[in-house]
């Protein structure tokens, strides 16, 4: 998964990087993803992760992003991500999937089906590439950047796609922490039906709690359990891209597993969660790692966007994210009005 959007390159065989070349990247990454921690809490709405973008992105179009800190920041948008994801599954038994039932299953299920071929299928008819669309539709349906950055591997998106990619889920993702705790008197949503919402339409975990909290603890238990079981989906959803990748293309895809092994890992800390064995202390201690890991490697994530490229890709990528948001909140209320509430 070569996430480096300046100098990505799709080669046989990558230059590997030492030890020695990442350490100013890796400091650069430090730093960035304590500014985001310092922001998100001086500035309550936005979640340490949205930050952390949003510093990166700072970081890549003021010059700071310079020959000798890219390795580092590639390093942290690749390996230190798919750490963080593994670390994810911890938040999620099969105990606390079971609990929620057959019907916010069902809203889960199709607000991810409808939204991950959805989208692919508006992205086509606004003339957008295939890559593109998949990525957007991706972090939309599933859990945001990090969704956009297991997928990237499979497709043959340059670095201004992916960039939109991850910038259009976090613009509408923070966006969402305002609009829905808003709606949700109007549309006539009680706890767990709002919960239940926000759970199956908002993007990555951290923007779900932010939404849900204003809900109040109910509201909050709910989203986060029906969140981790929209992004259990994530494994399912790469491996299908990877076989559908490999029929499509033939021997070039046959290097691209079908299971990589960051999202096996992350089913592998769903099942030892299940299984019980680890403290509540540790799974407490754990999941605050997984925090930073993925803030550090949205900090070099969001170092890839630079506001120049993405002006050349036009409006309709803004278009696509708009409709893609519109679908996801869409058909998740529908489910939620139809088999929750």
């Amino acid at each position: 998964m070569a996430i480096h959007f300046q100098s990505r390159a799709r080669s046989s065989s990558p230059q590997v990087q030492g030890p020695a070349q990442i350490v100013p990247g890796l400091l650069l990454v430090v730093a960035g993803t304590a500014l985001a921690s310092a922001i998100s809490t001086t500035v309550g709405p936005l979640s340490t992760l949205v930050c952390a973008v949003l510093v990166g992105a700072v970081f890549g179009n003021f010059g700071l992003v310079t020959p000798s800190t890219a390795p580092g920041l590639s390093f942290a948008a690749k390996r230190i991500l798919r750490l963080g994801v593994v670390l994810l599954g911890l938040r999620l038994s099969l105990g606390d999937v079971l609990d929620l039932g057959g019907a916010a299953l069902t809203v889960v299920a199709m607000t991810v089906t409808a939204t991950f071929f959805g989208t692919q299928w508006i992205g086509r008819k606004l003339g957008l590439s295939r890559d593109l669309s998949l990525l957007i539709a991706t972090g939309f349906s599933i859990c945001g950047a990090s969704a956009i950055a297991a997928v990237e591997s499979s497709t043959e998106a340059d670095e201004e796609e992916v960039a939109a990619a991850i910038g259009l889920v976090t613009l509408f993702g923070s966006l969402a922490i305002v609009v829905l705790p808003l709606l949700a008197g109007p549309l006539g949503l009680g706890d767990v039906g709002f919960g239940t919402w926000v759970g199956a339409s908002v993007h990555d975990v951290a923007q779900v709690v932010a939404t849900a909290s204003a809900g109040g603890s109910t509201v909050l238990a709910v989203a986060i359990v029906v969140k981790l079981t929209r992004v259990a989906l994530l494994a399912p959803i790469v491996a299908g891209v990877n076989l559908n990748r490999r029929a499509s293309s033939g021997s070039t895809a046959q290097s691209t597993p079908i299971l990589p092994l960051f999202v096996a890992g992350f089913l592998v800390m769903i099942v030892v969660r299940t299984s019980g064995i680890l403290s509540d202390g540790i799974i407490a201690d754990a999941q605050a790692v997984e925090g930073w890991l993925l803030a550090a490697a949205l900090v070099g994530l969001g170092s890839g966007v630079r506001v120049q490229k993405l002006r050349k890709l036009g409006p309709r990528p803004l278009v696509l994210g708009a409709l893609a948001w519109v679908v996801v909140a869409a058909v998740s209320y529908l489910g939620v009005m139809l088999a929750v509430q």
